[in-house]
Formats: structure tokens, C-alpha cells, sequence
């Protein structure tokens, strides 16, 4: 198995392992609470642990996703 592609480096576990937490705290809040975007955005932050490599770009994706669910629960209501 070729592991030459992947960024294996402290920046990015560390990042992956914030934003995987918080994504996954979303996705059970989302789940428990029968909230769709909380859910959707929870499984957002997952999945930028698996596709951005940079530890930076993994941030700012995470941040914006984190602005994009701020302001969608607060134009829901």
C-alpha cells in the first residue's frame, strides 16, 4: 500500500482531531435534536479531515462551515 499522498504531519492530525471532534458533536446534536443542519454541518466538518490536507485550508474550511451553520440556525428562525 502507497502511503506517499497522504500528510501525515502534527499540524494536520492535530487539526483533523479538533474539527473531527466538533463535526461530531454537530452530527449527534443534529441527530439527537432532528436538526438538518447541525447534522449536515457536522458531517461537513468530518469529511474536510479526509479531503483537505493543509492544516491551515482544513481551519479556514472548518471556519466558514461553522459561519455557514451559525447563520443558517439563525435565518431558520
Amino acid at each position: 500500500m502507497d502511503l506517499s499522498g497522504f500528510n501525515f504531519s502534527a499540524g494536520t492530525l492535530f487539526a483533523s482531531l479538533i474539527w473531527g471532534t466538533i463535526g461530531m458533536g454537530f452530527l449527534i446534536y443534529g441527530k439527537k435534536q432532528s436538526a438538518f443542519i447541525p447534522m449536515l454541518g457536522g458531517v461537513g466538518l468530518i469529511a474536510i479531515s479526509y479531503f483537505i490536507g493543509s492544516p491551515l485550508y482544513m481551519s479556514l474550511t472548518a471556519i466558514g462551515i461553522l459561519a455557514a451553520i451559525w447563520f443558517l440556525m439563525k435565518w431558520q428562525r
